[in-house]
């Protein structure tokens, strides 16, 4: 089987990739365990150095998602499996709309078709967000079968996205599923475009001994999940049986709800006597009210009847991450 991950040298790209290749095996188009013997990361920004973890079976690819000819080039083989991470982010999306649709919508239509064009039942996977949720008419608490009414561009792009998965799987094009990831904490390295990148900076930059200007209030509540839990979500819901998930492809990732206050108790509470930077009132009226137009509680009953895992508590995500990346 060949794997495609597009965005794949991104943080979660590339931790999918290490646990594809670790596995050794993903269901294919046969409907059987199919071994892996070839992996392309994709992405526009490709890293100066090999990243650990890979070995020979993996290229990666640098290239523009909205490149159509290159995609179909990539996408492409008679047993296939592709992850669609690419994309701008949220506050990114909202800068620049123009963007936004040429990544967001004219990459993802790029993904599907050369999909479409390959051989057999292609299974894709594509990235969503709860951002698809938003309106004056939004729950406290969301759920699969909230109505879908985004307000961000961001948001938008990702539910025009679920729609045509939807459709090219009704039509026999491709096998889609989509994942509604909730904010994905905690991320290392320098911060992206995201709006929600305070929810890991809160926790990255302290445990660094820097100080951390945080852009929203205190009492901003977020729906989390510790990266870990979500590779292993993605991966289990590309293991899913197809008639297990239904006519909507696309499923809420289950996470836990918190306020920012409730993360930095938290971070306090597993750092111990661990010396920690300042968290810094430093209020973004922007970022403020992208966030305040997601659900801070959702539900995932589907992800849950499907086998996706969730995280027990926020102290096990902090611990996670000083586990892997605490002398980064």
């Amino acid at each position: 089987m060949k794997v495609v991950i597009t965005g794949g040298t991104g943080f979660l790209g590339l931790r999918l990739a290490r646990a594809i290749l670790a596995h050794g095996t993903l269901y294919g188009a046969s409907g059987a365990p199919e071994a892996i013997d070839e992996m392309i990361l994709f992405d526009n920004v490709t890293p100066p150095e090999r990243p650990d973890g890979l070995d020979e079976r993996v290229e990666i690819v640098g290239g523009d998602i909205s490149d159509r000819d290159l995609v179909m080039r990539l996408i492409a083989g008679d047993s296939l499996s592709v992850f669609h991470f690419a994309s701008v982010v949220s506050a990114g999306a909202e800068q620049d709309f123009d963007l936004a649709l040429k990544v967001n919508l004219d990459g993802g239509i790029n993904v599907l078709e050369a999909a479409r064009a390959a051989p057999g039942l292609p299974r894709v996977v594509f990235t969503s967000s709860l951002a698809v949720f938003g309106g004056s008419a939004m729950p406290d608490t969301v759920s699969d079968d909230t109505k879908i009414t985004p307000m961000t561009t961001y948001g938008m792009t990702k539910v025009v996205n679920e729609l045509l998965l939807n459709d090219y799987t009704r039509k026999g094009f491709l096998d889609g599923r989509g994942a509604r990831l909730p904010t994905v904490i905690i991320r290392p390295g320098k911060p992206n475009k995201a709006a929600s990148g305070f929810a890991s900076g809160v926790f990255r930059e302290p445990l660094s001994g820097i100080d951390y200007e945080l852009p929203v209030s205190n009492g901003t509540r977020m729906a989390v999940s510790g990266y870990r839990t979500v590779v292993e979500g993605i991966l289990t819901l590309h293991e899913a049986a197809s008639s297990a998930i239904g006519d909507d492809r696309s499923v809420n990732l289950p996470s836990i709800s918190l306020t920012v206050a409730e993360m930095i108790e938290g971070l306090g509470r597993v750092a111990g006597g661990r010396p920690l930077g300042r968290v810094i009132a430093a209020p973004d009226a922007a970022i403020q009210a992208i966030c305040d137009g997601w659900p801070g509680r959702e539900e995932a009953p589907r992800a849950l009847a499907l086998g996706l895992p969730a995280d027990a508590d926020l102290d096990s995500i902090i611990r996670a991450y000083i586990e892997d990346y605490g002398d980064a």
